[in-house]
């Protein structure tokens, strides 16, 4: 009997993924160990590894399907062997998901893989002016069309299911097409043959493109641009991360602080250590002093779901990177039990396996704290969204010099800005204030510095 190729549980609270390709085809030899086929998780793409050889003998779930996770999505065999009559698993229905920060999107805690024939392993034009949409009638509930009718909308290229048809039960006739045609102005539409091949063939309705220039001709340029400006599925990362974000600004009373933070002498210090050699980044300072702080300031590293808080004894801190896909947190757990060097390291292991996919869901989940980093963006400051299960997260922004006072005398120096966006409900506006005036104080005591990297 064929083997059933089951689709993985990434997570404890995953409840449905999409193939992103099949590395093998029906027929094609399998050997234990092989990559059976790619993952879009909301975090990452995982690879599917095989959990024994054999022949692939069906491919029941096509790429670009949700389902829910321990769906057979094909068979393992050997040649000949019968195959059970399973049918393609219903696409999953789309569930609320928790919410996240834009600069984050954490992933959902995960629970150890379900055994199964398979296993995992990490992977990891300018636009014209907008087109008013042509109204839509109101179709009946089944559309109808006469061959005759069909024929000519597809010849004139035109959307068939926008005309109001007349026939019997609204059926859509060619006397219907030919009135919708004039009344639109279809006789006076200049469009090359080559945009309407075009056109047709991306299944575009001409009447809808508009002519770049004033000549009020379409050309392929123009059928180019409304491709491009088609919907497109967002993927399952886009999706949640979408999801998060709506759930957590609509859940979480969200109030922010910021502060400006001279970071002249820890910039230099670091140029210092640089040239002799050590790792060291800002983003490394910036973290050791949220982990010092928050273990000052234990509030800061709790949760609450509005009728308890729970607070965490040890400080998994997210530092979110940018990927193709969009935004990851890796964390790293209990981040207080590191010295800075360690901290600096691991911090540099997670961010790198994220950029190249292969991130664990266990690496990118149960932070109790998190940095969003966009000081490579040129930004003044910004305010991020707290991921869920945490009640702050701190956004830093670019380091820029600028005119201070200092003695009396206007003097440059180089000002960075951090902006703690807190959960009102765990954390008050005093609280938030002396928390981010700590991790100030913290970046600009250089002799603090001098002792964490001797």
């Amino acid at each position: 009997m064929a083997t059933p190729i089951i689709m993985p549980k990434f997570g404890q609270m995953t409840e449905e993924s999409a193939i992103v390709e099949w590395l093998k085809k029906e027929g094609d030899k399998v050997n234990k160990g092989d990559i059976l086929f790619t993952v879009e998780t909301d975090k990452s793409v995982m690879e599917v590894e095989s959990f024994e050889a054999g022949t692939l003998l069906k491919i029941v779930v096509p790429p670009h399907v949700n389902v829910p996770v321990q769906s057979t999505v094909g068979f393992l065999g050997n040649p000949g062997e019968p195959i059970p009559a399973v049918a393609a698993p219903a696409p999953a229905a789309p569930k609320p998901a928790a919410a996240a920060a834009p600069e984050a999107g954490r992933a959902v805690p995960s629970a150890p893989p379900t055994p199964s024939p398979a296993r995992t392993a990490g992977t990891a034009v300018p636009t014209a002016a907008p087109v008013a949409p042509l109204p839509a009638a109101a179709a009946p509930s089944l559309f109808r069309i006469s061959p005759r009718a069909a024929a000519l909308a597809k010849h004139s290229v035109i959307d068939a299911a926008r005309i109001k048809g007349t026939g019997p039960e609204g059926r859509v006739v060619e006397k219907d097409v030919r009135n919708y045609l004039q009344q639109h102005g279809y006789d006076k539409l200049r469009i090359s043959p080559a945009a309407k091949e075009l056109a047709a063939k991306e299944k575009l309705d001409v009447l809808t493109i508009q002519a770049a220039d004033d000549s009020g001709r379409i050309s392929v340029a123009d059928v180019q641009r409304a491709i491009a400006e088609k919907p497109k599925p967002m993927s399952k990362m886009r999706q949640v991360i979408a999801q998060r974000l709506t759930q957590s600004f609509r859940d979480t009373p969200h109030f922010y602080v910021t502060v400006a933070v001279d970071m002249t002498e820890l910039i230099a210090y670091r140029n210092q250590l640089k040239e002799a050699g050590a790792p060291y980044t800002v983003t490394d300072f910036i973290a050791e002093a949220v982990v010092l702080t928050l273990q000052e300031f234990p509030d800061v590293n709790s949760s609450t779901d509005g009728k308890t808080t729970r607070w965490n004894s040890h400080v998994n801190l997210g530092i979110a990177v940018s990927i193709e896909q969009g935004l990851v947190v890796p964390v790293i757990r209990a981040a207080e039990q590191l010295p800075l060097l360690e901290l600096c390291q691991r911090s540099k292991e997670l961010a790198t396996k994220a950029r190249a996919g292969k991130a664990t869901p266990d690496e990118l989940s149960g932070g109790t704290f998190t940095i969003s980093n966009m000081g490579m963006m040129d930004v003044e400051s910004f305010g991020p969204i707290i991921n869920p299960g945490e009640s702050a997260i701190l956004g830093v922004a670019s380091t820029k010099p600028q005119p201070v006072v200092r003695d009396g005398k206007i003097v440059a120096r180089q000002m960075m800005k951090l902006t703690l966006s807190c959960d009102h409900r765990i954390v008050d506006g005093a609280l938030g204030a002396k928390f981010t005036n700590a991790i100030k104080q913290k970046l600009e005591d250089l002799e603090l510095w001098k002792r964490l990297t001797a």
